[in-house]
């Protein structure tokens, strides 16, 4: 995804738009988050009843600020939005940000997704318009008011799971918050990636992590189909990697 953001001028829900394609950071610019930061909702981690996917990446010692759990409606929706188009599509993720009261570990909940709409975009980029962020922050104000923004998601249609330089900046600029997670999605090769920040704030833009499926244990049958994750570590032995 391509196509930095910049303030208009608006409210705090209201205040942000995206020119076509600058190639260079620009000053003042305004997260498409609140400034302010609260703490994490205060909830135990729901592994009970959630089935574990594995990145290939997630045995190399890296360590992510938070865990992803992402709800199975959030999963049909976002997989039925990747298959719309052979160009880049994309959108935000709506859940809860939480930390756990007996570890102290936090993580997100992913509950909802809400693609982006009124957005340019071609076979190797994505461009929200000020239209794009005007109705996202709309629909949150109206059906998910107690809900954050926990991160994004786009498609690279044929081209593999990985941030390119554009993700990264606008990751970094506009999902600034150590807790906001990126997710990567191939429709063609059915492949897909959480892309999290590091506990030293790094940001690999080639290494994601994996996810748990909530409601998708204790005997359920998984509805994931990204090929390139996989329910044990074990099932990576013999240097298998996927992009």
């Amino acid at each position: 995804m391509r196509g930095p953001l910049r303030p208009s001028g608006r409210s705090a829900y209201r205040n942000y738009s995206i020119p076509i394609m600058k190639r260079t950071p620009m000053p003042g610019l305004i997260r498409i988050t609140p400034q302010e930061t609260t703490r994490p909702t205060n909830i135990p981690k729901p592994t009970e009843f959630s089935q574990r996917w594995y990145s290939p990446y997630d045995s190399l010692g890296l360590e992510s600020v938070v865990s992803v759990y992402l709800a199975r409606l959030a999963y049909f929706r976002i997989t039925a939005h990747a298959d719309t188009s052979e160009d880049e599509v994309g959108g935000v993720l709506i859940g809860h940000w939480c930390e756990d009261p007996e570890t102290g570990s936090q993580f997100v909940m992913v509950n909802h997704m809400l693609p982006a709409r009124h957005t340019r975009q071609g076979s190797v980029y994505l461009t929200f318009t000020k239209d794009t962020l005007l109705d996202v922050h709309d629909q949150i104000e109206k059906y998910y008011p107690e809900e954050k923004i926990v991160g994004w998601y786009h498609t690279h249609p044929r081209m593999g799971v990985f941030l390119s330089h554009y993700d990264t900046f606008l990751h970094h600029n506009f999902f600034p918050e150590p807790w906001q997670v990126a997710l990567v999605v191939e429709p063609f090769t059915s492949a897909a990636g959480f892309f999290i920040r590091q506990s030293d704030g790094a940001l690999d833009p080639s290494r994601y992590f994996g996810f748990y499926e909530m409601d998708g244990a204790n005997g359920r049958r998984s509805v994931v189909h990204w090929h390139n994750l996989k329910k044990t570590e074990s099932e990576f032995e013999g240097g298998t990697t996927y992009e």
